[in-house]
């Protein structure tokens, strides 16, 4: 299990705490903001990092991490159960993923 510790994680609460859902995401992304919304909207507990916010040092500290997910760089990122990556807000394999 990997996991970066950043000071700027933010932790959403939900009555959905059946998966653990970690968000990488840019505060002035359309689509990033789009999975905030649906997460919130279905009960989903998540956290997550808005990237372009972070320091130098919690910067390259998430590159690393995606460096070794094997992950790309690109946002919205959605961390499902340390297994399941989503890139990009596509609904439906949230759904799946999800079970909503």
């Amino acid at each position: 299990m990997l996991t970066v510790v950043i000071m700027q994680v933010v932790k959403v609460p939900g009555k959905d705490k059946r998966h653990k859902v970690f968000l990488y995401a840019l505060s002035t992304c359309a689509w990033c903001k789009k999975t905030k919304k649906f997460l919130e909207e279905h009960g989903i507990e998540f956290e997550y990092v808005d990237v372009d916010r972070c320091s130098q040092e919690d910067l390259a500290a998430v590159r690393s991490e995606l460096e070794k997910r094997g992950a790309p760089m690109s946002f919205p990122l959605i961390i499902i159960d340390d297994k399941v990556q989503i890139v990009g807000f596509k609904e439906d394999a949230l759904k799946e993923a999800l079970g909503v």
